[in-house]
């Protein structure tokens, strides 16, 4: 057990690469095929979201550079902020009233959020990387 203990906070990578490969790929059509994303405004329009082609931008856009952020463990807190509110939005706009089992992955989605928001990126990241890099510099940065 004293292993696990000890390396407890390595667990985040697990959830750092299952989270941003998920949602990488699940943007990536809207990114890569404008067809998608012009499927995405009409779905956001039928909901009554105003400026729905910017609005389908922004969210696609935001996963996206949240998922690599997540993946790379880069700027995780703030962004975590930007994937909450995301998320938090997909959930009223796109699934009040649907059954639980389909609002789950937005709700895990939020709760992943939370997580970067109070744990950060962990041990094996960018974010780890510079904070280093600052301390070693003198820099004493943003500590948490």
């Amino acid at each position: 057990m004293s292993f696990f203990r000890r390396n407890r906070e390595y667990g985040v990578i697990f959830l750092r690469l299952l989270i941003g490969v998920f949602i990488i790929h699940g943007v990536a059509d809207n990114i890569f095929n404008w067809e998608r994303m012009v499927e995405f405004e009409k779905f956001l329009a039928a909901r009554g979201v105003p400026a729905p082609l910017v609005a389908a931008h922004v969210s696609v856009y935001a996963q996206f550079i949240c998922g690599l952020s997540i993946l790379l463990g880069a700027f995780v807190r703030p962004l975590a902020i930007v994937f909450i509110i995301n998320f938090i939005a997909a959930v009223v706009i796109a699934h009040i009233g649907d059954p639980f089992p389909r609002i789950f992955p937005a709700l895990m989605m939020i709760a992943a959020g939370l997580f970067f928001l109070f744990h950060g990126a962990g041990p094996l990241s960018v974010d780890a990387w510079l904070e280093r890099r600052n301390r070693r510099d003198g820099n004493p940065g943003n500590r948490d």
